[in-house]
């Protein structure tokens, strides 16, 4: 069976992709460098991470990008002998506004160098390709309407697009409206038999969202909707593990069967509040699961329900497994940075982070504050578990407060908490604890943080994660743990916690390295350990 999610952790807005019998999923990773997740598959259930296409400054600028701005919903196609990739780089995500630009790059390999950038439009975001059996390609995308009168989802709009002019020529039309449900997004468009066939998410992306089905037998439209629309929402079914089901996009594979790669959240249990009252949250962030398709009357079908299962039936199609793409314990002996690493809008150069300053040791230079958004030293994994444990040791020798180097449990600028290395008038090298709570800060030890003795020179963290909260430790030696009277509460590493909602990456653990005072003192980490229980 397959059993979902498929992407555990912040792996949202999945654009499923075939070539021959190889299977590709890219997901959004907003404002985390280097820009969009892709997953690798030969049989639909077993799934490992082998690429980010977006790893320099020329594809992807973020510096400066707000909080869950960045990549959204990108697009991955194979047509032509090459892989399109189109991605949203969204840089305003407050007011009237939705400033974003909408780019394109190809390559001919999945894990290659991908091509430079082509810029495409600004008018909205979620942009995908369609390849028509023509030969004429078409972008679609939502289109933004800033009229405080209007609704801001005007619609879905058609471009062609000229791969001899690399351009998009011609004018944009709106060919789909949505249904009643709004919040039209997410456009892929597909040629099946006599329609194209146009999916789109709708609802918004918590636990109302959706996806519907809408066919033509123009590519300009009219479109019709389905009529028995959704064809797929887990909003009518609170009780489901899979919540806010939608932004979905189509898979016929190469045994001749379909399938849909879609959307899910798995909320924490709300223990006895009502059911139908508190929808709850999800730490682990927006996750990718996959449902098996029938085609009645010429529309796409849930097997099993629109709402979506947990066990879903495989294709035809033989098993293949992959090796874990991590360790547990990551011991910094290689000379690049595990794939599930990733830092914050910007790149990791030498003068940031290092693995060759210090054999066998991650090096981080101290940079700005984990409320910035610009130059952070941040390398960080997702949560991809309820309950798991993640730990650290650093080296590091402060001479003001204003330098800390430690373990953090991070959501974005506003919401997070660490755990490390500073320095007090008093007591000299200490440890210490700073939370910020929706940009409420908070120093839990107060006066009584904790005295390093001299003679110690790697510090010990770990944080133990337990579905409702987690917790600090501390240790001088790695074996004997000292915890941190102080439990933090997992939902607040959520986007359903996070200013009441309306952001949309998910709990990070890593580690960190600040020096605001400009000289960048280097803090050096001997491991990271990552464990799921």
């Amino acid at each position: 069976m397959i059993k979902n999610p498929i992407l555990k952790g912040f792996n949202p807005d999945p654009s499923i992709c075939r070539v021959d019998t190889d299977y590709y999923i890219a997901t959004s990773t907003f404002e985390w460098f280097p820009g969009v997740q892709i997953h690798h598959s030969k049989d639909l259930v077993n799934w490992h991470l082998i690429t980010h296409p977006l790893k320099t400054t020329s594809l992807l600028d973020m510096k400066g990008n707000p909080n869950s701005g960045g990549i959204w919903a990108p697009d991955l196609s194979y047509h032509d002998g090459k892989f399109w990739l189109i991605y949203t780089d969204v840089k305003v995500t407050d007011g009237i506004w939705k400033d974003c630009h909408n780019y394109l790059t190809t390559c001919e390999s999945i894990d290659g160098e991908w091509s430079e950038r082509i810029t495409l439009n600004g008018s909205g975001f979620d942009a995908s390709l369609f390849h028509d059996d023509d030969g004429k390609k078409y972008l679609v995308n939502m289109y933004w309407d800033q009229r405080i009168y209007h609704h801001n989802f005007y619609g879905i709009a058609l471009q062609e697009y000229s791969e001899d002019e690399k351009k998009l020529i011609g004018k944009p039309k709106i060919i789909y409206k949505g249904t009643d449900i709004k919040y039209t997004e997410g456009p892929h468009l597909y040629h099946i038999g006599d329609y194209y066939y146009l999916f789109t998410a709708e609802g918004g992306t918590t636990y109302e969202h959706s996806e519907t089905v809408a066919r033509a037998k123009n590519i300009e439209g009219p479109y019709e909707v389905d009529p028995d629309y959704p064809l797929l929402t887990s909003w009518h079914d609170p009780r489901n593990p899979l919540q806010k089901c939608g932004h979905a996009s189509l898979l016929h594979t190469h045994t001749d069967e379909w399938y849909l790669a879609h959307l899910v959240g798995r909320p924490l249990p709300v223990g006895n509040q009502p059911v139908l009252e508190q929808r709850g949250y999800c730490p682990l962030g927006r996750e990718t699961s996959i449902q098996r398709i029938e085609w009645v009357n010429g529309w796409p079908k849930v097997v099993g329900g629109k709402q979506g299962l947990v066990n879903v039936e495989v294709p035809k199609i033989p098993e293949v497994k992959w090796e874990k793409t991590y360790k547990e314990k990551d011991d910094f002996d290689s000379e690049s940075l595990n794939i599930n690493f990733q830092s914050l809008r910007i790149p990791l150069t030498e003068d940031i982070a290092s693995l060759k300053a210090r054999k066998g040791n991650l090096r981080l230079y101290g940079k700005e504050s984990l409320t910035s958004t610009f130059t952070q030293a941040f390398v960080a994994r997702r949560w991809q578990s309820f309950k798991f444990d993640a730990s650290t040791s650093v080296s590091f020798d402060p001479d003001t407060f204003q330098q800390a180097a430690g373990l953090t449990c991070y959501y974005n600028t506003e919401n997070w908490s660490t755990i490390h290395v500073t320095w007090n008038e008093d007591k000299g090298k200490v440890i210490d604890i700073v939370s910020c709570d929706n940009f409420n800060f908070d120093m839990p030890l107060k006066n009584e943080v904790i005295p390093i003795p001299s003679y110690v020179e790697y510090v010990h963290f770990k944080v133990e994660v337990r579905v409702q909260g987690y917790e600090y430790f501390y240790s001088f030696d790695g074996i004997d743990w000292v915890k941190i009277p102080v439990t933090f509460e997992s939902r607040k590493l959520s986007d359903d916690y996070i200013r009441g909602g309306g952001f949309f990456t998910g709990a990070f653990v890593g580690m960190n390295c600040i020096d605001i005072t400009g000289s960048n003192k280097a803090a050096d980490f001997d491991y990271f350990c990552y464990k799921e229980l």
